[in-house]
C-alpha cells in the first residue's frame, strides 16, 4: 500500500475481532484501536464513581473528561491500567448500558475519529463502518456461527468471571446481539459495502491471511 488506510472492523461479540485486529495492525505495521474497550471503559468509570448507568446527562459528561487510552492492547483511564478489570460479565452489562446512550456515542465517536486521523489504523468494534468510519477505505464484517461463538469466548482468559458452561454464554452472547442490533443509536449491522468474513472453524492466521488479502485487494481500487 502506498499510503495509510483506515480499516474499519466490526462484528458481534465471540467472533475474534480483538485477536485479528491486533494481528493484522501487527503485519500492517499500524496502530490499533479498540473502540468497544472505550465503552467499557466508561461503564468502569462510571461505576467506580458511583454513577447511575441510567443517567445520560453524568455518564456522557464522565465520557467527554476521562483521560483514556485504548491502544495496542492497553486500556488505561485516568492514569490506572483497567486492561483485565474490563473483561467481566459485569463490565460488559455496564458497556451494553452506555453504549446505548446517544450522548455518549457522540462523545466517542468524535474521539475514535480522532485517533485514527492522519496514520494508518486497524479499528475494531461494532460500529466502525456504519457511522465512526462510514468512509473507511476497507471494511470488514467478522462473523462466526453462534455455537463457536460461545466456546470462543467461554474459553478466552481475558474475559475474567465468565461462566463455565457454554450454554449459559451463548445466552449471555445472544441477549447481547440482540441489545446491540436493536438499540436506536448506531446498531450493530454489515454495512452494504463491507466484506464478510466468517471466521467459523478457522485459526487465526486463516482469519488474518482472508482479511489482509481483502485489504490488499482493496486498497488497490
Amino acid at each position: 500500500m502506498d499510503r495509510p488506510v483506515v480499516i474499519a472492523i466490526d462484528g458481534p461479540s465471540g467472533v475474534g475481532k480483538g485477536t485479528v485486529s491486533r494481528a493484522l495492525a501487527r503485519a500492517l505495521d499500524y496502530a490499533h484501536v479498540d473502540t468497544g474497550a472505550m465503552y467499557r471503559a466508561v461503564g468502569w468509570a462510571a461505576l467506580q464513581r458511583g454513577l447511575s448507568l441510567t443517567d445520560e446527562d453524568a455518564v456522557s459528561a464522565l465520557a467527554a473528561t476521562l483521560q483514556l487510552t485504548v491502544e495496542d492492547g492497553l486500556v488505561v483511564a485516568d492514569g490506572t491500567d483497567i486492561t483485565r478489570a474490563v473483561r467481566t460479565p459485569d463490565i460488559d452489562k455496564a458497556a451494553t448500558a452506555v453504549a446505548r446512550m446517544p450522548k455518549v456515542r457522540e462523545v466517542l465517536v468524535d474521539r475514535q475519529r480522532a485517533l485514527a486521523r492522519g496514520r494508518g489504523v486497524v479499528i475494531e468494534g461494532r460500529d466502525n463502518g456504519t457511522v465512526v468510519f462510514p468512509d473507511a477505505d476497507v471494511k470488514i464484517y467478522l462473523d462466526a456461527a453462534p455455537e463457536e461463538r460461545a466456546r470462543r469466548r467461554a474459553n478466552d482468559p481475558a474475559h475474567a468471571g465468565m461462566p463455565a458452561a457454554v450454554s449459559d454464554v451463548a445466552k449471555m452472547l445472544t441477549e447481547r446481539d440482540r441489545s446491540d442490533s436493536t438499540r436506536s443509536a448506531s446498531p450493530l449491522y454489515a454495512a452494504p459495502d463491507a466484506v464478510v468474513v466468517d471466521t467459523t472453524g478457522k485459526n487465526v492466521e486463516e482469519v488474518v491471511r482472508d482479511v489482509l488479502a481483502v485489504v490488499r485487494r482493496k486498497s488497490e481500487i
